[in-house]
């Protein structure tokens, strides 16, 4: 198998993420359009991490962070998204530590997520690497509505 390369992503990687992510973008959960390489481009500029997973030029997987606009300024907001390949984790593995170590030497203190209460995958992936959950579980007893999102929490 290829080897994969861990690295920072910048503007001309803007297409094949925006290939990536279409590939994840469902439309009940899209707030508008599907973003095209100018709106990545543009969001690459903002203060975030972007890490990318690299096979033979193809983009394989991305995380970011950025600052979370709910949380003090040291609490940054994380987002991954792999592609579907038999080494997956091993990926999200080494997009996770090359991140973390970046999100460190930028000052930030923790990482949250939010990810939907469907998306197993996803909640296994962060629980894995050490997230905390935040949210409560589902209890039919407890008269709550159902869980729709997860917070999870990572103290660096």
């Amino acid at each position: 198998m290829t080897p994969v390369h861990i690295r920072r992503a910048g503007p001309l990687d803007a297409a094949p993420l925006t290939r990536l992510l279409d590939g994840f973008a469902q439309p009940e959960f899209r707030p508008g359009p599907a973003l095209g390489p100018d709106e990545i481009r543009a969001w690459m500029a903002a203060p975030a991490i972007w890490t990318l997973a690299d096979r033979a030029g193809e983009v394989v997987g991305l995380q970011w962070v950025e600052p979370h606009a709910e949380h003090p300024p040291q609490v940054c907001e994380i987002a991954t998204f792999l592609a579907p390949t038999p080494d997956d984790m091993a990926i999200g593995t080494r997009l996770f530590e090359a991140t973390r170590m970046a999100a460190r030497k930028l000052g930030f203190t923790h990482i949250r997520t939010r990810i939907r209460a469907t998306n197993a995958g996803a909640l296994i992936y962060y629980q894995s690497r050490g997230f905390e959950r935040l949210t409560p579980r589902d209890d039919p007893a407890s008269g709550r509505p159902p869980v729709r999102n997860v917070e999870m929490t990572y103290r660096l």
